[in-house]
């Protein structure tokens, strides 16, 4: 299949590349599907998106809860006559692609979640609030954390996301009604889940709490030590074998 960039109205996405599993790559919080770009996945095809408000995708007023995203990919699969997918998805898209597998399990024949931002302990909890609040304030300047180095391309992508889209997807992961990225809402959504699971994280605590979960047979967890939050960028070949092994298994 030819290389090609559609835009459609649901979803700007990147269609990449041919052979089963197609992989569906979902990018993270102030991202967009350049994030996918270091990242090779030799004999699958690939569908990277830009979730709305990101990338090229529309940015209508609402609709920012991972069940709403999901509810995108899930009609923008429909539309290409794909799935089952293997859907893959860092940060926020890994709380997105966990909702498609939950709310559309026919679409979605497994998970990849890379540092997933679900699971939050009480002590990051006590901090969802203000740091809300400061997002709606500051838009995506007071989302980016001068302490914390990221990869390049990453704050300029950030930057280039509506100040309102960065807020409500925050909302969307932690303090709205039905939000799931505090640990025990995370532990009940989780349970939800019927396609094996690949998790892979950058901290030892997240991953035995993770570990810790019921998950369907052949799931695995996968702590890298010493690697930030963007491992997929950080070790851009490194991820492509451990899915594609893991696919393979």
């Amino acid at each position: 299949m030819p290389d090609t960039e559609r835009d459609l109205p649901a979803l700007h996405h990147r269609d990449t590349g041919a052979g089963e599993p197609t992989l569906l790559l979902v990018h993270g919080w102030g991202g967009d599907l350049r994030v996918w770009d270091p990242i090779r996945f030799p004999g699958h095809r690939t569908v990277a998106v830009d979730l709305r408000g990101h990338g090229r995708s529309p940015a209508p007023p609402d609709g920012y809860r991972p069940p709403d995203l999901a509810g995108d990919l899930a009609r923008l699969l429909t539309r290409l006559g794909i799935g089952p997918v293997v859907a893959v998805g860092h940060s926020m898209g890994a709380q997105v692609v966990t909702a498609l597998a939950v709310e559309h399990p026919a679409l979605v024949a497994a998970l990849v979640v890379i540092d997933p931002a679900y699971g939050a302990d009480d002590e990051e909890a006590a901090s969802f609030h203000d740091r809300l609040a400061r997002i709606r304030a500051g838009g995506a300047r007071a989302a980016l954390d001068p302490a914390v180095p990221l990869p390049p391309g990453v704050p300029e992508q950030m930057l280039a996301t509506p100040g309102p889209v960065l807020a409500a997807c925050y909302a969307g992961l932690y303090t709205d009604p039905g939000a799931f990225g505090h640990r025990p809402a995370t532990e009940a959504y989780l349970r939800r889940r019927t396609q094996p699971v690949l998790c892979l994280r950058s901290l030892a605590e997240p991953a035995r709490w993770e570990a810790a979960q019921p998950a369907p047979p052949g799931s695995r967890v996968v702590v890298w030590p010493g690697t930030g939050h963007f491992l997929h960028l950080e070790h851009p070949d490194r991820t492509s074998r451990l899915i594609t092994d893991w696919l393979h298994r």
